[in-house]
């Protein structure tokens, strides 16, 4: 018999409903390649008019959108701005160095986040023994920050400071509905900060793949032959664009009950006596430090014979995602299932 797990290792591990697959299903179709999908065309663009932005790239995933636009924004011996522990350097297997040949400036901040006064003093000068500075990236959410929310105030301080110093501006917008909505802001208002915005579909919009690349039609005229050396132009793609469709139109607000049920495990988390701290919880991802590294192994092993998937991200540290396929009966299970690790026999150092 199969095992039914209850899996919060990520967001990405969600299924397509059956109405999304039935949208895949009857999806018209086209050669993307020419420009031909009628499916992606219309993804492309309702994205871009939902942003405030001109165009829309539709690709396999968020790691290709990410490193498109670094491509499109930066030259050799550049350098990009970001937080030390943002996707686009931690995640996306050197891609930067790799794709981009340029450096990276690391800043701290707290939750995954920096801010306008950090990206304005770390400006390289123009001198040839340092890369050119050229592009700055944030991360909304933050992935390490435990689902921090950059709020529109903040995102528009850094915005200032790259207008006037003459840098690029990207988002990796890998949880960008869910900062939306956390924060009831338009994703209008964004559109008119950043020059180019990835939007994933794939994490709590629930879709099987994809991503978009926003920004102006000229940038995403260029985009186009970026990504086709990466190997991410498609033909009939509709099918897979259809699923972002229907997330767009039934996915959102939805997005509410995630954070709700992550909260609510934010806040179970903070009574447990094995539990050293939590990171705030402000969508749907929870990060919470155990004392050292044997208690965690000890969770996550505990966990697993109950039934549940989770992700150590650092040697004491758990990180628990909700998502499309995580409900109220497998939340209480949940936290009935952590209160009760509370009276195993673990190291608490």
């Amino acid at each position: 018999m199969t095992q039914t797990w209850i899996d919060l290792r990520s967001d990405t591990v969600t299924q397509p409903t059956e109405a999304m697959r039935q949208a895949m299903l009857l999806a018209p179709t086209g050669d993307d390649v020419y420009d031909e999908d009628p499916t992606v065309n219309r993804l492309q663009a309702e994205l871009a008019a939902m942003f405030g932005m001109e165009a829309g790239l539709f690709c396999p995933s968020g790691t290709m959108t990410n490193q498109i636009a670094i491509k499109l924004h930066t030259q050799p011996q550049d350098e990009v701005i970001c937080h030390w522990e943002a996707h686009i350097h931690k995640y996306e297997a050197g891609g930067i160095a790799f794709n981009s040949q340029v450096s990276v400036k690391l800043l701290p901040g707290e939750f995954g986040k920096i801010t306008a006064q950090q990206v304005a003093e770390h400006i390289n000068p123009d001198n040839i023994h340092y890369p050119a500075t050229t592009l700055v990236g944030v991360e909304n959410t933050a992935n390490r920050g435990g689902g921090s929310c950059y709020s529109l105030a903040e995102i528009e301080a850094i915005a200032a400071v790259c207008r006037e110093k003459n840098l690029k501006y990207h988002l990796d917008g890998a949880r960008i509905f869910n900062a939306l909505i956390a924060n009831h802001e338009q994703a209008r208002n964004y559109g008119q900060v950043f020059d180019t915005i990835s939007v994933c579909l794939s994490k709590g919009l629930g879709c099987p793949i994809g991503s978009v690349l926003l920004g102006n039609a000229a940038d995403i005229h260029k985009a186009k032959r970026i990504r086709k050396v990466l190997g991410g132009a498609m033909r009939q793609a509709g099918m897979l664009a259809a699923a972002g469709l229907f997330a767009l139109e039934n996915h959102i607000d939805r997005l509410a009950e995630d954070h709700r049920r992550a909260q609510a495990l934010a806040q179970a988390l903070q009574t447990l006596p094995w539990v050293k701290t939590v990171f705030p919880c402000p969508t749907n991802i929870v990060i919470f430090h155990l004392h050292d590294a044997e208690q965690t192994q000890a969770l996550l092993a505990y966990l697993k014979q109950q039934g549940i998937l989770a992700s150590a991200i650092d040697k004491a540290a758990v990180r628990l995602v909700t998502h499309l396929d995580f409900d109220d009966a497998q939340l209480q299970t949940t936290l009935y299932t952590l209160q009760q690790f509370s009276h195993q026999p673990v190291s608490i150092g």
